[in-house]
């Protein structure tokens, strides 16, 4: 059983970044927006995503701004130290399914 599952459907931002990988797979890197509704207000939601491999290759080829998607991933938290120098915290969606809808 798999308790750390994520799936988020919405829409592609404008952060599109596919590169390639010393082994000779790909990974992207990309945001998307989920929105909910309360009360007639809407609130967006901007979330971080990233895979491999031919889910990469299908992002890089399918992927844009504003396109919807709906993926399957899960929740990775990791640290990193910015261009400043500046150690910083980060949680992202690693991708394991996306259907381009």
């Amino acid at each position: 059983m798999n308790n750390n599952q994520v799936t988020l459907i919405g829409s592609m931002g404008e952060r599109l970044n596919v590169s390639d990988l010393n082994n000779g797979s790909k990974v992207a890197r990309f945001n998307m927006v989920t929105t909910t509704s309360v009360k007639g207000k809407v609130n967006f939601q901007w979330h971080q995503l990233f895979c491999f491999g031919n889910l990469a290759q299908f992002i890089a080829d399918f992927g844009g701004k504003g396109k919807k998607i709906a993926v399957t991933g899960k929740l990775v938290n990791r640290t990193f130290v910015s261009k400043t120098g500046e150690q910083k915290k980060i949680s992202e969606i690693e991708v394991r399914h996306v259907v381009g809808l």
